[in-house]
């Protein structure tokens, strides 16, 4: 059960020396049970009262992380069942099944060909799911394949002795070796603990894996990830569900209280409309690493969309970062168009400047996350705040001197020229799906 502040409170030293950052020690320990603080702020804490009070109010998920340099990952440590109710922290991963018998090479080729930017993160397949078929031999060519791509590597296999010939090779991108299950989870627990890997756990039930899981605990090792894939859609559902309700329930099982895999490509092999629809279920619902065949831009779009959304703060806006965005080959000489750093402002902005074919400079501004109208009433939006940004970041590196400034703030143009010398501030369209017409217009009048 979760300490409350007060139980926290008689074991801090009560100095109220404010070097944790709060007033008092009282103050301190209602943020520690809240979640908004870590224990270990407290710079005078007892070693005792520190290991007893970093136990209770761990997060009932454990947080793992996986892979190394920027394949490295973290899963886990969720506090909540529904976004909405405080945030998601640890965003779903997707992994491209292979197997020996592919070409290895031809396969992560096709995958990489998914590889954008949205809204400052990168969107791509992180994982990769090397899947055991029986030639240990075979296999550990395979991971040579994998190893070293730029991708947090899973080693599907059961087999005791291949999956020690496979971490020799790739032990050191610290992957995830998916093999345990109640036949053998002693003995993949060693070559886990002795690699220092992430284990993962399987079961022919939820009970089944339950056991496992707790008897892989007793004996020392708690890096895991529980492979929640059954037989069926239904049962693989119920299972992953069942898990995570269990470790973020009023008094939770810490049992359960691990990452997920659903493997995709058990449950719908070859069917790739099945798994993307599959895929954007364990995305809403507790899949800390999905597998599929393959990773292709008819799944990548919708579903790194629906992840970043669901895997968003929503007490924050989404933003995109101030800067000067070139948009057609724009270069110092061309056009520059303003507007707020609203994530969707700026997509449906952006995608109607790249239509229009034009070469451009988009210029974000910061604007606190908020559309043009909301910005403008709230005063993150202004003239003075615009001129600032384009004296400050624009006209060191642009020749240009015109500027497009949103058609609902036509009424900041005047205060904007005045604001800055030498510039010419022309008035967009109210609607962005405008933009096309209005900026082939300005060029065949010989504006731009």
């Amino acid at each position: 059960m979760a300490l409350k502040g007060l139980d926290i409170f008689k074991m801090t030293p009560k100095t109220n020396c404010k070097e944790c950052g709060s007033p008092t020690c009282m103050a301190f320990s209602m943020k520690v049970a809240q979640g908004a603080v870590d224990i270990s702020k407290c710079p005078h804490m007892s070693e005792e009262a520190l290991a007893t009070l970093s136990e209770a109010t761990a997060p009932p998920m454990k947080t793992i992380k996986v892979g190394t340099g920027d394949a490295e990952y973290t899963l886990g440590g969720e506090t909540v069942l529904a976004r909405h109710e405080k945030t998601f922290v640890s965003k779903t991963r997707f992994a491209v099944d292979v197997t020996p018998d592919m070409d290895v090479d031809a396969a992560l080729a096709e995958s990489n060909k998914v590889d954008y930017e949205r809204i400052g993160e990168r969107m791509h397949a992180e994982m990769v799911y090397v899947e055991y078929t029986g030639d240990a031999a075979a296999y550990v060519e395979a991971v040579k394949k994998v190893s070293g791509k730029g991708k947090t590597i899973i080693l599907g296999c059961k087999d005791a002795e291949a999956a020690k010939a496979a971490l020799e090779v790739c032990k050191a991108e610290k992957p995830v070796l998916n093999g345990a299950d109640a036949s053998n989870y002693a003995e993949m627990a060693e070559i886990a603990k002795g690699a220092g890997v992430v284990l993962g756990v399987s079961g022919a039930s939820l009970d089944e894996l339950y056991d496992t899981t707790a008897a892989i605990e007793k004996l020392g090792y708690k890096d895991l990830v529980l492979d929640t894939t059954g037989a069926t859609i239904k049962e693989t559902f119920a299972t992953t569900v069942q898990v995570r309700r269990a470790c973020l329930a009023k008094n939770p099982d810490r049992t359960c209280g691990y990452p997920s895999i659903v493997n995709l490509s058990k449950l719908a092999a070859g069917d790739e409309p099945m798994q993307i629809a599959l895929a954007s279920l364990f995305v809403l619902k507790y899949g800390s690493i999905v597998v599929m065949d393959k990773m292709t831009y008819a799944a990548a779009l919708p579903l790194f969309g629906l992840r970043q959304n669901v895997f968003t703060d929503p007490q924050k806006p989404m933003k995109v970062e101030p800067g000067i965005y070139p948009i057609n080959g724009g270069d110092e000489n061309s056009l520059v168009l303003t507007t707020v750093d609203f994530a969707l402002t700026y997509f449906v902005v952006s995608g109607e400047l790249e239509r229009s074919g034009i070469p451009c400079n988009l210029v974000i501004s910061d604007a606190g996350g908020l559309s043009v109208l909301t910005a403008w009433a709230a005063g993150k939006l202004s003239s003075t705040s615009v001129a600032k940004f384009i004296q400050e970041n624009v006209e060191p590196k642009i020749k240009c001197r015109k500027l497009v400034i949103p058609g609902k703030v036509a009424v900041l143009k005047g205060d904007i020229e005045a604001k800055l010398p030498g510039w010419e501030v022309i008035v967009a369209p109210n609607e962005a799906v405008q933009l096309v017409k209005f900026l082939k217009d300005l060029k065949a009048n010989g504006e731009i």
